[in-house]
């Protein structure tokens, strides 16, 4: 089984797949045939790329829709209610086996959540409840500005609540000169939280050549 990363966030829209995508293309460049998941992606209607299309070519994987997102909806909305207004149910046991088959035959595995780690993917299952069977380390993608210190941490406590490992926090976009709250949020973050955080800068989306390496300590290294 290939060795992962699940990265989360402290919300919606704080950077999650950009953190993800960069993550796969960082272990892609370094020889790694990586597969990348996400349990649901929900939006479609907006005519942008997907989730799931922008980690596969990140990471060069050849793997279908279906393998990296099991579950994919049209309106912009929490998974549970998309799939609802879909006339269905996210089923738990299909994300794992959908989860487990993608890292079949991968040196690493990136997986990104949808939301937050409290999400609801259906009624009774959480996000965090993904993450905590798939067991890999995490990464709590956050914004870096005023606010993301108590939204940072309370994901960081809610995500040691049930023991999970944590990676890292990584602050996204970081500004090419970040202001003082903004390097007093890291700083503060990296002391509540006795994580290390990192920083991604804004990156070109449709440049791939010019993203930063972006790899936590410790992640995939032993492979």
């Amino acid at each position: 089984m290939a060795r992962g990363v699940f990265v989360t966030g402290t919300g919606t829209e704080v950077g999650k797949t950009v953190v993800a995508a960069t993550i796969a293309r960082t272990l892609a460049g370094e020889g790694k045939r990586v597969a990348v998941f996400k349990p649901a992606v929900t939006g479609l209607d907006e005519g942008v790329e997907t989730d799931h299309a922008l980690l596969r070519r990140a990471s060069g994987s050849a793997q279908s829709d279906e393998e990296i997102a099991p579950y994919r909806y049209g309106p912009p909305a929490s998974p549970h209610l998309a799939a609802a207004l879909a006339g269905e149910e996210i089923e738990p046991e299909r994300l794992r086996q959908v989860a487990a088959a993608a890292a079949e035959g991968a040196d690493a595995i990136v997986c990104e959540g949808v939301g937050g780690l409290l999400v609801p993917l259906s009624p009774g299952y959480l996000v965090r409840d993904l993450a905590t069977d798939l067991g890999y380390p995490l990464v709590v993608v956050a914004n870096p500005g005023l606010g993301t210190i108590n939204h940072t941490l309370l994901t960081v406590e809610a995500a040691r609540a049930e023991e999970l490992e944590m990676a890292a926090v990584i602050l996204s976009p970081w500004p090419e000169k970040p202001t003082e709250i903004e390097r007093s949020n890291h700083e503060t973050i990296a002391a509540l939280a006795d994580v290390p955080v990192l920083t991604l800068p804004e990156i070109d989306l449709g440049d791939p050549g010019s993203w930063p390496s972006l790899l936590p300590t410790g992640l995939f290294r032993s492979i």
